[in-house]
């Protein structure tokens, strides 16, 4: 079986199988080859429903994951969206697919570099390196903001720069029981919503938990 059968499988039993109903986020999915995005030697797992080891002591999401949060963000074709935790690309590519516009920002500079070579033909695309959970304060505010590592608590500085009527995802909570929250900003009051239980790196820096 080639990558695009495995893609198309990987679409089916492990997205639409298991309850992802956006099917423009599906498309999103089935376009994105994500075995250009993992290590050469782990290309025969790229569709395989678990993370990958990227360097760095980062991964790349499992597929459902992906899939769930880009679904959950309800993205339209002319929002900004932020990214926090680059890593290799993957997650960017998808939300371009979905979005008008993608900054996504990553601490490592190596993990920056591979992300934007991989990204290099898609121009809504941004890759900046720096600490994402900062965001970036010098644009204007983000229709949506993708956090791809789980931190105590959604950092303020990323609350502050959600538009009205903006959703943000992120892992939160200590290792061992982390949750996905969805909040959404209606005007001055945010609401929060929890997705269901994960497992992510943990998010570091003044905003994040440094690693032991």
């Amino acid at each position: 079986m080639g990558h695009a059968s495995r893609r198309r499988a990987m679409v089916e039993r492990q997205l639409r199988g298991r309850g992802i109903r956006d099917e423009r986020v599906l498309a999103a999915m089935g376009a994105v080859e994500r075995h250009r995005f993992v290590p050469r030697a782990r290309r025969w797992e790229a569709y395989e429903d678990r993370p990958l080891p990227i360097g760095g002591g980062q991964t790349i999401s499992q597929p459902w994951i992906v899939a769930r949060m880009a679904e959950a963000l309800e993205l339209g074709p002319d929002d900004r969206v932020l990214e926090v935790g680059a890593g290799c690309g993957y997650a960017a590519a998808v939300l371009a697919e979905l979005a008008g516009r993608v900054t996504a920002v990553e601490q490592d500079p190596d993990l920056a570099e591979r992300a934007r070579s991989h990204l290099a033909d898609r121009a809504n695309v941004e890759v900046v390196t720096g600490d994402g959970a900062a965001g970036r304060p010098d644009v204007p505010p983000f229709d949506a903001i993708s956090v791809a590592a789980a931190g105590p608590s959604v950092p303020e500085p990323l609350r502050s720069q959600l538009a009205d009527g903006g959703r943000l995802v992120m892992p939160v909570g200590p290792r061992t029981h982390q949750e996905l929250l969805l909040l959404r900003r209606d005007g001055d009051v945010v609401s929060e919503e929890s997705l269901g239980p994960v497992r992510f790196v943990p998010l570091t820096g003044p905003h994040g938990v440094d690693p032991p």
